[in-house]
């Protein structure tokens, strides 16, 4: 096999999203997995809207949202009792393309994923682990090993390249042979995950949540009929039972709280939930992605999304450097953009958590009688329902802090994502398809500009002004250089190409 330039470790949704974003960009890969084949069962559900629109680079947004289900409504249920309906329907309108809360489970999510990258003559190669992986100044070397025929024969191979990327989860064996340290810690309850089909109140194609003084659990409709997926805290009595605790074990709660007619049950399974965040995402040429980065609690549905994020925001700059665009100081700015919303959104996550499982009368009272009624009065404020969706979508992710991050025109800085305004038939995202380097101007560009982008063949994107992009903060006829990852790099106000220019010089690009 001819030497890649990145070789991917995990075939996960993060894993796959570095594959595509790199073979899209022309750069050569090799995607393996130490699973024999790709997942059946998953506990991650919910793709975010920013997702959704990094989703347009490939062209594939559209498809999971025709496969997926759209959350309509949540409902509130406590000790049995229906106690608030919160309608979610468009809850981002205005926002984003993609407005709502969708719905797709993490495998037929992995298996779209992995159609594309076998459309473009990738396959994933399973069954195949790594051992360990030496490095040296212009590659790394790593040691592979398969199990062969199933009677414990074991293949072992090496192979280089010139980055290897671990999206190899919790247990990540990139992480290991770094010997990166994963701080943090394992929450003390266990957790279950049921995929089942059934009747009932809440088999409605919305979603439900029952928060008891003493549990809780989570509802997830997959379509309009039958399908859902049901998740929540095993209680102490079947708890005991440690490695033994079956559906039967959580199943009498399950139907009694969520008035339910269970009659089937695809599968069921329990785990451990953690909270961590690796000391660091890069050492040398090795780099850790989703879950072998970070890891925390299942609230909001952030994890996967997030490991998402990180799969994109690394591979334009890995693209960048093996293309000899850029030096290796730009892949710096990974770890520096990404851990630090990582870090925050562990402790966002966790103090969430701990709110959803503590036992003190503060928490039960405040989950039993306080949020069931607050909650849907909450929905009916916009500001308070755009703010909810803001959050949760993670539209409101921004690197300003990044050294890839300056100047500012009202409210929109440099790291900022840009603010989506459709104007007309005019979408103002379209031309964020690409993976490229652009520049937009909401208004009229000055011809030096012009000018400048056309000897830097850099594609120039312009808007006619309108009110709507001022209401959003952008301001007219100012320049807004577009990373190919879709977030802006330099907010101008005065539309100079110099200052253009000058931010390529500091960062040490060149085309």
């Amino acid at each position: 096999m001819s030497r890649p330039d990145v070789l991917i470790v995990g075939a996960g949704p993060t894993g796959l999203v570095t594959a595509l974003w790199l073979v899209r960009q022309g750069i050569s890969i090799r995607i393996i997995d130490k699973a024999q084949a790709d997942a059946s069962t998953s506990r991650a559900l919910a793709i975010q809207a920013r997702t959704l629109e990094l989703y347009r680079q490939l062209d594939i947004a559209e498809d999971v949202v025709a496969k997926g289900h759209k959350i309509q409504a949540t409902n509130v249920w406590s000790e049995g009792s229906h106690r608030g309906h919160i309608p979610i329907g468009d809850i981002g309108s205005g926002l984003t393309p993609y407005p709502f809360i969708h719905i797709f489970s993490q495998d037929q999510h992995e298996r779209l994923l992995e159609d594309r990258l076998n459309s473009l003559g990738i396959q994933v190669e399973r069954d195949l682990e790594l051992v360990d992986y030496t490095e040296n100044d212009s590659s790394v070397t790593a040691q592979l090993r398969k199990h062969a025929g199933g009677h414990g024969e074991e293949d072992t191979e090496h192979c280089e390249a010139t980055f290897i990327v671990g999206c190899d989860g919790a247990h990540s064996a990139v992480r290991r042979t770094t010997g990166i340290d994963y701080a943090g810690a394992t929450y003390s309850h266990i957790f279950f995950v049921a995929d089942i089909e059934g009747s009932g109140p809440t088999i409605n194609g919305e979603a439900h949540v029952t928060i008891n003084q003493s549990e809780f659990m989570l509802l997830f409709p997959y379509d309009d009929n039958r399908r859902a997926r049901i998740s929540g805290a095993v209680d102490d009595t079947a708890a005991g039972k440690g490695v033994d605790i079956t559906f039967e074990d959580v199943s009498s709660e399950m139907t009694r709280t969520l008035k339910l007619q269970i009659d089937k049950v695809n599968w069921f399974s329990t785990y451990r939930s953690h909270h961590r965040v690796a000391a660091a995402f890069r050492k040398g040429r090795a780099f850790l992605l989703g879950d072998a980065a970070h890891i925390h609690s299942p609230v909001g549905g952030q994890g996967m999304n997030t490991g998402i994020g990180d799969a994109i925001n690394l591979a334009w700059k890995l693209a960048t450097v093996i293309k000899g665009r850029a030096g290796p100081d730009l892949l710096d700015t990974y770890e520096i953009e990404r851990r630090a919303f990582a870090t925050q959104l562990v402790n966002t996550t966790d103090s969430g958590f701990n709110l959803v499982i503590s036992q003190s009368y503060f928490a039960r009272i405040l989950r039993t009688w306080v949020v069931p009624y607050v909650a849907p009065l909450l929905a009916k404020i916009d500001h308070a329902r755009h703010r909810v969706f803001q959050r949760v979508s993670q539209i409101m992710i921004n690197y300003r802090h990044s050294v890839l991050s300056t100047g500012a025109t009202g409210y929109i800085y440099g790291g900022d994502r840009l603010p989506w305004v459709p104007v007309g038939n005019v979408d103002n995202f379209e031309s964020l398809k690409s993976i490229t380097w652009q520049v937009h101007v909401y208004g009229e560009p000055k011809e030096d500009l012009r000018a400048w982008c056309k000897s830097e063949n850099i594609p120039l994107h312009t808007f006619s002004w309108d009110e709507k992009y001022q209401a959003a903060g952008l301001q007219s006829d100012a320049a807004y250089l577009l990373r190919p990852d879709t977030y802006i790099a330099v907010a101008e106000p005065s539309g100079n190409p110099q200052e253009l220019q000058k931010y390529f010089e500091n960062i040490g690009f060149q085309w």
